[in-house]
């Protein structure tokens, strides 16, 4: 295989995670260990980046921004939902790559995202122009097929893991067995966060929070909900119940959605959360009902991250830069768990054609038979992930994250209307 010569791109797409920064300092510290990459570079905004030719140079950051990284939330480079839609975008894309000889690109994202990446590599391959183009998984819903998990899964099942025990503390001294307490937590189609709040109760406590977790995998009866809640408040002074925005009836349909949809046409959810106070007031008279929705806080909460996510999104940044240069491309990189008794984790390959746009569900033999709690299968997934805590640096009482100098790099080409 020859070598492949030419200058770096990554960007990132999506929601961000408390992680998809640790992703991107393993791809810069990867990069400038091997000869053949000229330049690094960092598109803003995802594929607006790319199509407005809006690049700063990540070589020129300094080696202590690039460690900051590593414990920083948000994407620093910034995101955007942003579809290309018409032929002209992807031709404007190859424009730009062949402007500034990007040989390599890398995508952090989800599911839409390496859907993105895999078209504009084969549109690469038809022109002839070689790229190799690797996608870094990325999304905290844990949807992604092909891999175990993904990065930003476990810092937010540690999180509102977290988030429950505080809240516990909270109703338990509120509640006379008159109190319901409702957590909204993020789920498009998949139940694997409202799941993974299932870790705040320790074994053998059967009493602990969460009472009740609703999936969107188990679909929503209302009347069974009115009799879940009157069982657990007979016993329990309180009533804690942790519910994914995805949420749906028997007929398939969202229990609570807008009418308005996003660039990729997904329905915008939330609301979950007052829909089932709206049944608690209107089925329980004298019961208090109170909701609590994360929202984007659940995935930027890198004060409560997980070391073993943060370490995990490193290593698959790094993983995406030698799969490129050993001749990799149209793959994304995945996390593949050992078979010992002790966590172990490795990378591994994906075809882009398989991850794009697919949805890994919560698998139901892990769903106790009451459709409202978790078994001892999931937690021996899900508790590895949530190991160590994030070393993140304070200031004057506050945490202090990574800012990049904007080093822009030069246009080569004409303005783009989008």
């Amino acid at each position: 295989m020859s070598e492949l010569v030419g200058n770096v791109l990554v960007g990132q797409s999506g929601g961000p995670t408390a992680v998809i920064n640790a992703s991107l300092a393993g791809v810069v510290a990867e990069a400038l260990n091997h000869g053949e990459i000229e330049e690094i570079y960092g598109s803003l905004n995802g594929v607006l980046g790319i199509l407005n030719e809006d690049f700063i140079d990540l070589a020129a950051q300094s080696q202590q921004t690039i460690r900051n990284l590593r414990h920083t939330p948000g994407a620093a480079l910034g995101t955007c939902r942003y579809k290309l839609k018409k032929q002209q975008d992807f031709e404007r894309v190859l424009e730009v790559f062949k402007a500034h000889n990007i040989r390599y690109f890398f995508y952090a994202g989800g599911n839409d995202s390496q859907d993105t990446a895999d078209k504009i590599s084969k549109l690469a391959q038809e022109q002839n122009y070689e790229l190799r183009v690797i996608g870094i998984p990325k999304t905290i819903d844990n949807d992604l097929p092909s891999t175990d998990h993904c990065p930003g899964y476990g810092s937010v099942i540690k999180f509102v893991s977290t988030t429950v025990r505080e809240l516990a503390c909270d109703n338990e001294a509120m509640g006379q067995n008159d109190l319901v307490s409702i957590l909204e937590v993020m789920g498009r189609n998949a139940g694997w966060i409202a799941a993974g709040a299932s870790l705040a109760k320790r074994r053998d406590h059967p009493h602990d929070a969460p009472h009740l977790i609703y999936l969107p995998e188990v679909a929503f009866s209302s009347e069974k909900f009115v009799a879940d809640v009157q069982r657990v408040l007979k016993r329990e002074k309180y009533c804690m119940i942790v519910v994914g925005e995805g949420l749906v009836d028997a007929d398939g349909n969202y229990v609570s959605a807008a009418e308005a949809t996003d660039s990729f046409g997904h329905a915008q959810l939330g609301g979950a959360g007052e829909y089932l106070k709206s049944l608690v007031e209107q089925n329980l008279p004298g019961i208090k009902a109170r909701v609590a929705k994360l929202g984007i806080t659940q995935r930027a909460a890198a004060h409560a991250g997980s070391k073993t996510d943060a370490d995990e999104a490193f290593l698959a940044g790094q993983a995406a830069v030698k799969a490129a240069i050993k001749g990799e491309t149209d793959v994304m990189v995945t996390l593949l768990r050992g078979d010992a008794d002790h966590y172990t984790v490795e990378t591994g390959l994906a075809p882009l054609s398989e991850i794009a746009n697919g949805v890994k569900k919560l698998p139901r033999e892990w769903i106790n038979e009451d459709g409202t709690s978790m078994n001892h299968q999931f937690v021996r997934y899900a508790q590895p992930l949530i190991q160590g805590e994030t070393p993140v640096p304070y200031e004057n009482g506050l945490p202090v994250f990574a800012k990049f100098e904007k080093s822009r790099v030069e246009k080569l080409l004409g303005a783009y209307q989008l």
